[in-house]
């Protein structure tokens, strides 16, 4: 982490919830990034114009807040691109099968106390802190 302070941490905890109401209450939509990407690359999305604007929004923002002077540090990267690319598309695959991803199970469904999200953001959590402790304990590192 860079810099992190409780702070930081609330104000944007703050800032994820109130965008996210505020989508549900425009749109009536949930805040999953999976679903509204996966929208996107539909050929018929008729609501192709709010999903492309919310995820600009995720590009444009710290690279704005970047603009004001707030520090963009680069990512750690401590594994080889194929690594990357392969961790990336099993995250891909397990957001296909849990039906959705933190963002959308964490935040939006947890917040409707929706019992599927719940369970579903527990196995996420548990499943990243086995993640970290093998990566981190059991494969040498």
């Amino acid at each position: 982490m860079h810099d992190f302070t409780p702070f930081s941490g609330l104000a944007g905890g703050a800032l994820i919830g109130l965008a996210a109401a505020v989508l549900m209450l425009l749109t009536g939509r949930i805040a999953g990034v999976t679903g509204i990407v996966g929208g996107l690359l539909q050929a018929d999305t008729a609501d192709r114009s709010w999903r492309v604007a919310f995820i600009a929004g995720l590009v444009a923002a710290p690279l704005i807040a970047a603009l004001f002077g707030a520090p963009l540090p680069r990512p750690a990267m401590n594994a080889s691109l194929a690594v990357i690319t392969i961790a990336g598309l099993l995250v891909g695959f397990g957001t296909r099968m849990g039906n959705g991803c933190t963002s959308g199970h964490g935040v939006c469904g947890f917040a409707r106390l929706s019992g599927r999200s719940i369970a579903a953001t527990i196995v996420f959590m548990l499943a990243a802190i086995a993640t970290v402790a093998i990566a981190r304990h059991g494969l040498g590192g």
